[in-house]
């Protein structure tokens, strides 16, 4: 896997898009994982009690799938900084969510790029905000 070059990335550059299956086993394992046991994550009854139509995904789990799209496309050698993500409509079990971004800044006095992201799955954004990347 390469790591990208600061010297390489320019504003505008688009990252290549990540689709990821929205599945039970993601939802209830990523609650889980971060010990997130609110029973809306994992429970489909007590979901629908609180009027979703299935369990939904949580803020943690959200965060751990930016990241995995940003540092696939960033590389091993990057380091990710800042992480500043916003909800918005919710995953649930059988929809695809499809991550796409953009490099939106560059620091050339600490070699930072900030990458703006959105997550889609078919009821419009699940996820939007901007990741700070450290580059070599």
């Amino acid at each position: 896997m390469n790591t990208q070059r600061f010297d390489d990335v320019t504003t505008g550059d688009t990252l290549p898009e990540l689709s990821i299956p929205i599945t039970v086993a993601l939802i209830t394992a990523g609650a889980i994982a971060t010990r997130d046991y609110f029973p809306g994550h994992h429970d489909k009854d007590a979901a629908r009690e609180l009027g979703s139509p299935h369990i939904f995904m949580n803020i943690l789990t959200t965060n751990g799938l930016v990241q995995r799209f940003v540092e696939g496309w960033a590389g091993p050698e990057a380091r990710l900084g800042s992480l500043k993500i916003k909800l918005g409509a919710p995953n649930y079990p059988g929809d695809t969510m499809t991550f796409n971004g953009e490099v939106v800044s560059r620091d050339d006095s600490n070699r930072t790029v900030e990458v703006a992201i959105q997550g889609l799955n078919s009821m419009g954004k699940h996820v939007t905000g901007t990741v700070g990347v450290a580059l070599p």
